[in-house]
């Protein structure tokens, strides 16, 4: 069966981009201005349209106001709310003034904000409401150069993003002033800062141009190309530069994107848009299989062999086949007939393909969708590069699971044959950190190139693999080598486990934290009529331990003796971003799960 050979295909870039951000808007207007919606988002339940014109005459005026309350080229503005039109009103009236960005996400620390706005120093924060304005209050009355807060939403005795807005006097003068702000703003000037999310330590701030964020757009987008009639849905926090970036790329292609605040409305809103394709993170894919995988469950006699006939035909599929074997074809005709067809018209009927970012996704998930025909592509970035440096591609016919892709035009990546860590020279790297020069020349070295802490390779195919993490990586007392997001992205694969976390740094074997799938275990002990009260209780029980035992052993097989996870406790909940435990984008802060499950650990490795 013939697959792909891909070495030395390129995309071409995207012609006529613009060379700020804040360019994009005219453009949209320009080539798009008959379409209905530009951003969209629910308010009281219903949908809240706004067409590029309108959107664009407000940022205008909110720009003309933060002119009037003295913000200067270079200061900064943060903005601290989920996402909605008035977020990138905002983002774009602050950058074509020249002033520069500073999103924080909702759901950081109090310590994260306490930081933030110390370091950002910024002149105005814009909140979105009463919950998130509590969580700044008292930081705000410490700060030596305290700025003016203006919320989204209506907060009695506060001021409002309407009311600047309403007290905007538009005339020639003014139009004339904003025009000339516009006017000085560069393609390499500062467009935001983005302060990371701190995994390992105090959040540094990553200054992000004009220039990388529209040479990301030009080169990443090529891989997706879709016509300007697609809708899009967009959920995962704009505070994150994957999400803005795909904004960006969604302006320049023409397309429509509606909000969706709540996950816990997410399909039911895509069933309601019907988009052409979103982005994610593997966690939203792995929760959207999993209730998916619950349904099946319900099923009775034929329908349900039928279900779990389709889904382990599913996976199968070689999603790097160009034209799988007659037979098999003919079943997956069958399958997507009978199953997997009401799979796709809970995601609208509509859906295209799905992009994933933010982690590595479970190569086993990637064939399943694929055999849906909803494929999901895979890149790979960080906040330093703007963020896309990796893609599989539509444009390139490139899926394949387990490989973040090929490297987007504007980017040199090489290995260090001696750590395998990944290195990145090139348009998207990063102005630098903020306040942060030492830090600065320890993560851009002599050449330029950016170091970015992850080891990887290329495959045959000339596809980059993300192998490991090297601050994650620990040597056991034996001296061998242990990567465990390797071992807790395969233990992943488990409809048993939610999330995982392999220690065991200087001890002589493996060990793992494990955080149960609640709802598939309950599942699985009411068929074993294992009684279950609570969390707590249940993972205390020597059936469930036994049963755990056996997955352990499943998946273990899949590494060498001294990466083999020996022994692991079930603890009695999932992991938060509110604990510190995890990031917002949903990865592990191992330092803090380890300090919470300090005796857990250390009983793990008691003679």
């Amino acid at each position: 069966m013939e697959k792909y050979a891909i070495k030395g295909k390129k995309v071409q870039a995207f012609p006529d981009i613009p060379p700020r951000t804040f360019d994009l808007l005219p453009r949209f207007v320009e080539k798009f201005g008959k379409k209905k919606v530009m951003f969209a988002s629910k308010v009281e339940g219903e949908w809240k349209k706004y067409i590029g014109r309108d959107f664009v005459k407000m940022t205008d005026v909110i720009s003309q106001g933060l002119i009037g309350l003295g913000v200067a080229k270079g200061d900064r503005v943060a903005v601290i709310s989920n996402n909605c039109p008035q977020w990138n009103m905002v983002d774009f009236a602050v950058q074509q003034i020249g002033a520069i960005l500073v999103p924080i996400y909702p759901t950081v620390r109090q310590s994260d904000y306490e930081h933030i706005i110390k370091h950002a120093e910024p002149k105005i924060v814009f909140v979105e409401g009463s919950l998130l304005l509590n969580k700044i209050k008292d930081i705000i009355e410490k700060v030596e150069n305290k700025p003016k807060v203006f919320v989204f939403n209506p907060v009695t005795g506060q001021l409002t993003l309407r009311g600047l807005m309403v007290s905007v006097k538009i005339d020639k003068k003014s139009l004339a002033s904003l025009q000339a702000r516009k006017d000085a703003v560069e393609p390499e000037d500062v467009a935001t800062i983005i302060y990371t999310s701190g995994t390992l330590g105090t959040p540094k701030g990553v200054m992000l141009t004009h220039y990388n964020l529209m040479n990301c757009v030009a080169y990443y987008g090529p891989h997706y190309p879709v016509p300007s009639s697609h809708k899009v849905v967009s959920f995962l926090p704009l505070s994150h530069i994957y999400e803005r970036s795909v904004l960006y790329t969604h302006l320049y292609l023409g397309n429509s994107t509606y909000y969706v605040e709540n996950f816990g409305t997410i399909m039911r809103d895509i069933a309601d848009i019907k988009p052409e394709h979103f982005t994610t993170v593997p966690r939203v894919v792995e929760k959207v299989y999993n209730g998916v995988m619950r349904k099946g469950d319900k099923l009775k006699g034929l329908k349900k062999r039928i279900f779990y006939w389709a889904f382990q035909l599913a996976e199968r599929y070689d999603e790097t086949e160009k034209k799988p074997h007659r037979a098999y074809r003919f079943k997956l005709y069958w399958a997507n007939k009978l199953v997997f067809k009401d799979v796709r018209k809970a995601f609208g009927g509509r859906l295209e393909f799905i992009i994933s970012g933010g982690a590595s996704l479970q190569p086993r998930l990637v064939r399943l969708f694929a055999a849906m025909n909803i494929p999901i592509i895979e890149g790979y970035g960080l906040t330093e590069t703007s963020p896309v440096i990796a893609t599989n591609s539509l444009a390139l016919g490139i899926i394949k699971a387990g490989t973040v892709g090929v490297p987007c035009g504007s980017v040199d990546i090489k290995i260090d044959p001696e750590s395998g860590e990944i290195l990145v020279k090139g348009s998207p790297v990063m102005k630098g950190y903020y306040k942060d020069e030492e830090q600065t020349k320890i993560a851009i070295d002599e050449n330029g190139y950016f170091h970015t802490g992850d080891i990887g390779e290329f495959d045959e195919d000339g596809l980059l693999k993300i192998t490991g993490r090297m601050k994650e990586i620990f040597k056991d007392s034996m001296g061998k080598y242990i990567s465990p997001a390797l071992i807790e992205n395969r233990f992943a694969e488990s409809p048993l486990i939610s999330n995982i976390m392999v220690v065991g740094e200087n001890q002589k074997f493996a060990a793992a934290l494990i955080v149960p799938n609640f709802e598939n275990l309950k599942t699985w002990c009411e068929e074993n009529h294992i009684p279950y009260t609570t969390n707590a209780e249940v993972i205390k029980e020597k059936k469930v331990n036994d049963r755990y035992r056996k997955e352990v052993d499943a998946y273990n097989k899949f590494f060498g003796d001294y990466e083999k996870v020996k022994r692991f406790e079930l603890v009695d909940r999932e992991w938060t971003i509110d604990e510190g435990e995890i990031t917002p984008s949903l990865k592990l802060r191992r330092k803090v799960v380890a300090e919470h499950y300090k005796d857990l650990i250390e009983g793990m490795f008691a003679e």
